[in-house]
């Protein structure tokens, strides 16, 4: 399975050094860096992912659409991860063999536009009162949920 990581507006740069961490030991093909999301020289980024930034090959693109629109291209899947009216649980989603998940900023997720132009749109099912999880924390349940699944078919 080839997958693709959008951030869609991302403002932490400690999330994106997380979030990188966790696509490099996911092996994710590349990390799509969108909007105000921080680059990958920024200092909180460089002491979060602890050299991952090395690892993971990242794209910039100031319109996250942009972005999606580049990944449809080269003929993948678009998923966005947000809790909406036309979300699947994943474990109810069919992924195809390339992905690309959008995953949103850390106070309004994921934009309209980007979920308009998603192929789906899928969320972990949440048992909580907050029903909300970090964006990073999110990455690594979805990434590894992917990745465990299709090594086990």
């Amino acid at each position: 399975m080839n997958i693709i990581v959008i951030l869609d507006n991302i403002r932490s740069a400690h999330n994106v050094g997380a979030i990188l961490r966790t696509c490099d030991g996911a092996g994710a093909v590349e990390v799509y860096l969108c909007g105000i999301t921080p680059n990958i020289d920024h200092k909180k980024i460089i002491k979060t992912a602890l050299g991952a930034e090395n690892y993971v090959n990242t794209k910039y693109f100031s319109k996250t659409l942009d972005a999606i629109k580049f990944a449809k291209e080269l003929g993948y899947q678009i998923v966005s991860i947000e809790q909406s009216d036309k979300s699947k649980e994943i474990n109810n989603a069919e992924f195809k063999s390339d992905v690309c998940l959008v995953f949103g900023n850390e106070i309004t997720g994921v934009s309209p536009e980007s979920l308009n132009n998603s192929d789906m749109v899928v969320e972990i099912p949440m048992k909580g009162s907050k029903n909300s999880l970090n964006v990073s924390t999110t990455v690594g349940i979805v990434l590894y949920y992917l990745v465990l699944s299709k090594t086990n078919e």
